[in-house]
């Protein structure tokens, strides 16, 4: 009978609300502020219509807006740096003999620094909406859709995925305006660790030329 009872009351419970997505955005916008600096393993799989699907791993190092190494242990030697100045781009898996240098943007949202692209005045920028609850290497994960209010942000949609325990990002899942989608995952995140400058620099290496953009 208790039994009986116990079903009967789970049944006529109201369903429990999604959380508000804007809250979520917003304690992660206060998270990112909060850390010095952003240190993890990454996966990135960037899925294209015309030529198909491209999977690269390595490690990222992230110092406020303007500093990003990324570099990348397959393609092995692959790199993508911000050193306070320039944007480097050296890819010799697929461009050997060259490195380019471009000016760093003035709008921190703007470049490969895809965190400040999501953590920056998200609630101005985007319309959200919760999505679900999901999981990421085994931790908890709150699932938003990020909609741009500013059309001329270099994406369509984002879906993060927020850890529940320290509300920074593990999945990003990109759909850029041409039509590629880039899925960002972050493993062993490490916050607010001692990084110092020469970790943003780029050295190109004897017999590789500057390209400036």
């Amino acid at each position: 009978m208790k039994a009986l009872l116990a079903a009967l009351l789970l049944l006529a419970a109201p369903p429990q609300a999604d959380p508000d997505p804007r809250v979520l955005i917003e304690k992660a916008a206060r998270a990112y502020r909060a850390i010095n600096s952003f240190t993890a393993d990454f996966t990135q799989v960037i899925a294209d219509s015309m030529i198909g699907t491209y999977e690269s791993r390595g490690r990222i190092v992230q110092a406020g807006e303007s500093r990003l190494a990324m570099r990348f242990t397959d393609p092995n030697g692959d790199a993508i740096m911000m050193d306070g100045e320039h944007i480097w781009v050296y890819t010799p898996s697929t461009t050997p003999g060259q490195v380019l240098r471009l000016k760093l943007p003035t709008d921190p949202t703007y470049g490969p620094n895809v965190l400040a692209w999501i953590l920056t005045d998200p609630a101005r920028r985007y319309e959200s909406r919760y999505l679900r609850n999901d999981q990421v290497a085994g931790r908890g994960a709150d699932v938003l859709v990020l909609t741009p209010r500013d059309r001329t942000l270099p994406f369509r949609e984002a879906v993060v995925w927020l850890d529940q325990f320290d509300n920074l990002p593990r999945r990003l899942e990109i759909r850029e305006r041409g039509g590629q989608v880039r899925t960002l995952t972050f493993t062993g995140v490490q916050t607010s660790r001692r990084v110092g400058p020469e970790t943003f620099t780029f050295r190109a290496p004897d017999g590789v030329r500057i390209v400036d953009q």
